[in-house]
Order: structure tokens, then C-alpha cells, then sequence
């Protein structure tokens, strides 16, 4: 779905190093139990220059997801945030740009309890447009509720951005895809919508924005955005469970993320929502996100880190 166009430096463990030269041991401790944190990110194409969106939050959210894993990141919030400024500043890109920061366990210790690995940190970046094609923020995706259900609070840690976690959602992907849809739709525990393999879920009815609470699901900053940019606009934003069958009733749905940005969804388990075709709301939700990532409203500057 995503194909690497490769850049020309990695950040790694402090040094800016060749694309090709990034590599690891084969006994690198989370290779094998999944103990990693990351991060998405994306930079934009400005007026003023190439720009990091909403910088600060996502370094935030990294720390406190390794803290909640137990992993000691050996760099302070500062370095980690220049690391990635460096990273992004490093290689010539002239468009729509992904970082990937990475904290993961290197090789020093194997068995089950991760202590003796080293922590190690890489700040990765690559060019990359639209997460699901152009064609999807135009004409939207096709959804499967999948079989695979979000685990339970007590069974994995929601609210870390952790590697492991995705093993979930990589199931659930696969199954949507292997299905003939673009991507699956997760229900909790209990039977109320969670999140996407990697977004999270909205949809409208009746002029209102509705987006489930994150019980199960990772703290968005890209659903945060979104909902500061709907009530900007003036719409109603609730936060609520949703039920499938009210799902497949929506007047609109979409999903955020900052891969996803905000990708339409026309079809879910089948049923047509709405008129088939991106929402009335949605597409205004869309235009404001993309303007304010690429500095084009200066409501949302501040959340731009201009990289010089």
C-alpha cells in the first residue's frame, strides 16, 4: 500500500548517516517481542517553506508512550525535537513529506524481560503523498468492520503508540484488503466502534460530527486537529460510542490520521453511506485540514514548525 521512496540520511542514535547504512542486528531485542514506541508525522510544502505539523505534540506523545513501556529514552524532549528538524533538513524534499521516529530495544540482552538492551533511537523520513491514493481523498474507500476486535484496557496499553499494538490492526488490514475493501473498521471489546487499523472514525448524521471517546483507541492528534478545525467551523462535535448499525446509517464518514489526513469512506460492509459520494461536511472538514497544514490559515500556524 505504501511504497519507501527512499531518502538520502537517517538520524540514528544521534548521527545523521546514509539511507543504506541504517540497519540493525538480527537479535535486536524488539524484533523479536514487539516492545517498540513511534511516531507518524508529516511536514508540509509552505509558502514560508517546508513545515512540520503539530511537531511538538507528537514528540510529547512519543515520551509518554516509551515511558508507559518501560523503555528509557536517552535524549531529551529538546534533542528529539531538533533530531527531527535535522532529519527533515538533511534531505532535498520537494514535497509532502512522512517521519517515522522510532525508540526501539537493541541487541545486548534475549529472553523475555527487555533489560540489558540498550535503547536505541532513529528518526526516519520520506516523501510520501495521500496514504491511500489521490483517488481516495476525492472519491473515498470501502470499509470492512473486521472480525478482529480492539483488545480490552486491561489487555494492551491503548494509549501508547506501540509497535506491538499494530499486529491488531495489521490483521484486521489485511483482512479488509484480502476482502476487496481499502481498509478495516475495529470495534472494541464491547461491540462499539474503536478506530481503523491506523485512523480514527467520524461520522456525521444530521449535521452533527460524532467520533467515538478513546477508550480503546490511541489519543489522536490528527482527531484533535479535526475537531478543533469542525467547531471552529461552527458544527456540533460529539464524543460518543457508536454503534455498528447506526455506522451503517451515517449521513457521512470519514477517517483521520495523520497518514490518512482526512480520507472520505463511501461504503461500509456494503451499505452506501450517504449519497456514495464524499459528504457535504466532510469536504468541508477536508479543504480547512489541508489549509491548515499547509499554512495557508493562520488560525493553525503555531502548530507549524518551519524548517530553515
Amino acid at each position: 500500500m505504501a511504497k519507501i521512496n527512499e531518502a538520502k540520511k537517517i538520524w540514528i542514535d544521534g548521527k545523521l548517516i546514509d539511507w543504506k547504512d541504517a540497519t540493525v542486528h538480527v537479535l535486536t531485542h524488539s524484533l523479536h517481542y514487539g516492545n517498540a514506541v513511534f511516531e507518524g508525522v508529516r511536514a508540509y510544502q509552505t509558502d514560508k517553506g517546508i513545515a512540520i505539523f503539530r511537531l511538538e505534540e507528537h514528540t510529547k506523545r512519543l515520551i509518554n508512550s516509551a515511558k508507559a513501556c518501560l523503555i528509557n529514552i536517552p535524549y531529551s524532549y529538546e534533542e528529539l525535537l531538533k533530531a527531527q528538524i535535522d532529519v527533515v533538513k538533511a534531505n532535498d524534499f520537494t514535497d509532502t513529506v512522512y517521519l517515522r521516529p522510532l525508540v526501539f530495544l537493541g541487541y545486548g540482552s534475549m529472553g523475555v524481560s527487555h533489560k540489558g538492551s540498550p535503547t536505541q533511537v532513529a528518526m526516519v523520513a520520506w516523501q510520501w503523498g495521500a496514504y491511500m491514493g489521490e483517488e481516495a481523498l476525492k472519491k473515498g474507500i470501502k470499509v470492512k468492520i473486521s472480525s478482529w476486535a480492539k483488545p480490552a484496557p486491561n489487555a494492551m496499553m491503548a494509549k501508547a503508540k506501540a509497535s506491538a499494538n499494530y499486529f491488531n490492526s495489521q490483521m484486521a488490514n489485511f483482512e479488509a484488503l484480502e476482502a476487496g475493501y481499502d481498509e478495516a473498521l475495529l470495534l472494541d471489546a464491547s461491540g462499539f466502534v474503536a478506530e481503523g487499523s491506523g485512523e480514527c472514525f467520524f461520522i456525521v448524521k444530521d449535521g452533527v460530527i460524532i467520533t467515538p471517546p478513546n477508550d480503546t483507541s490511541l489519543e489522536s492528534i490528527t482527531q484533535a486537529t479535526v475537531i478543533e478545525i469542525a467547531k471552529d467551523l461552527g458544527f456540533k462535535v460529539e464524543r460518543r460510542r457508536i454503534s455498528r448499525d447506526e455506522v451503517y446509517t451515517s449521513d457521512e464518514a470519514f477517517f483521520t490520521g495523520t497518514a490518512a489526513e482526512v480520507t472520505p469512506i463511501t461504503n461500509i460492509d456494503a451499505r452506501v453511506i450517504g449519497s456514495g459520494e464524499m459528504g457535504e461536511i466532510t469536504s468541508k472538514l477536508q479543504k480547512a485540514y489541508f489549509a491548515a497544514v499547509r499554512g495557508e490559515d493562520s488560525r493553525y500556524e503555531h502548530y507549524l514548525t518551519y524548517v530553515k
